[in-house]
């Protein structure tokens, strides 16, 4: 048996309830690196939709950012982030997420990003398009760099694929109207998917962070790839370019020029 969209957003919408009553109370915080968070929050909708796989789906896989990899049929796998935008949320920013992905044979194949402050609620099942609540929505019609709005991240640790984003930094926000950094991969994904921002890019991702977020882009007609142009993304090390099919050639095109220039 398959998951059905509805009943994943159903889980989603549980867990986002949980962050939002949670959102500017005082939190348990550890470090898991030097500027990696994690609260007591992310155990809590963690371990809630952990269980909601396990009663309806108990053979299936899971891999959870918290908890790693808890086994299961490879085949069919879960990868789930219960609190994508945990340095955001432990400040109050209202710029986070709860992201589940399911994938087959290594291909995500359904993605739901629920933002609880707005209660938005992204969702996209592999050819059946892709929804923020119930609304269709697609990617924007820019068609040129300088048209366009962008949208990044940093990787947590300092190492060259951190100073190679700094770089690529630099040089996208001097074509474009902007780049934004705003701390959450998976709604980084979503708002390219409708359209708030014209393109993205990121190195260093985990599977976690995208699994969802890939799915709801690639159905509203944003063009994925890794960052030399490979549709085959879903594999280490996790780096992401997407735009619309006329944006996207020459977003890579400017990205690539960067690193030929190191």
């Amino acid at each position: 048996m398959e998951p059905t969209l509805e009943e994943v957003k159903g889980w989603a919408l549980e867990a986002g309830k949980l962050l939002r009553q949670g959102l500017n109370h005082k939190h348990e915080i550890r470090h898991k690196g030097a500027i990696d968070l994690v609260t007591e929050m992310d155990g809590r909708s963690e371990k809630l939709l952990i269980e909601k796989i396990h009663n309806s789906f108990p053979k299936d896989r899971i891999i959870s950012e918290e908890s790693g990899d808890l086994g299961g049929d490879g085949g069919r796998c879960w990868y789930i982030d219960p609190l994508d935008g945990t340095t955001n949320y432990a400040h109050g920013v209202p710029y986070f997420n709860v992201s589940i992905g399911y994938a087959v044979d290594g291909r995500p194949t359904l993605g739901v990003v629920y933002e609880p402050v707005r209660r938005e609620c992204f969702s996209a099942q592999r050819g059946e398009g892709a929804w923020l609540n119930r609304k269709r929505i697609h990617a924007s019609e820019a068609t040129e760099l300088l048209q366009s709005l962008l949208v990044t991240g940093f990787p947590y640790e300092q190492t060259e694929a951190f100073e190679q984003n700094m770089r690529s930094f630099d040089h996208m926000v001097r074509l474009t109207q902007g780049v934004r950094r705003c701390g959450s991969a998976a709604l980084d994904l979503c708002y390219t998917a409708c359209g708030r921002f014209d393109g993205y890019w990121e190195r260093g991702l985990k599977p976690w962070d995208i699994a969802a977020g890939v799915v709801i882009a690639e159905e509203a007609g944003i063009r994925v790839t890794d960052l030399e142009g490979s549709p085959e993304y879903f594999k280490p090390p996790y780096s992401l370019a997407g735009a619309n099919p006329v944006l996207y050639p020459k977003l890579l095109k400017e990205l690539g020029a960067v690193l030929a220039h190191r």
